[in-house]
């Protein structure tokens, strides 16, 4: 079984912009998507405070838009993309937040 990353794209909103009952809204959902993927969540990561983009020529940009990770671990790429289904950080419906998800492999070379 492999791992995937799900990374969290969107400027997701702060929960301390929420009023305890949006707030408490949102982590019910959280609660219903992790039950849902049970043992197949294997870190339900972070979420991503401020960030910088450090570019190869020396420069600094402004970092995407991300808002965090999960791990999950699945037999396939179409499995792990199954396991978003129902997922709250997709659950607006308006096209401003996705989840990419990619395959965690092994460092070449690595011993």
């Amino acid at each position: 079984m492999s791992q995937y990353i799900m990374i969290y794209k969107g400027a997701a909103t702060d929960m301390s912009e929420m009023t305890p009952e949006q707030g408490a809204e949102v982590m019910a959902k959280w609660g219903a998507w992790m039950g849902k993927v049970g043992s197949a969540l294997a870190d339900i990561g972070s979420p991503f405070g401020d960030g910088i983009s450090v570019v190869d020529n020396g420069t600094t940009g402004t970092a995407v838009a991300l808002s965090g990770y999960s791990i999950v671990e699945a037999d396939s790429l179409s499995a792990a993309q199954g396991l978003a289904d129902g997922h709250p950080y997709l659950s607006e419906g308006a096209g401003n937040f996705a989840i990419d998800i990619f395959e965690l492999t092994p460092v070449p070379f690595e011993n």
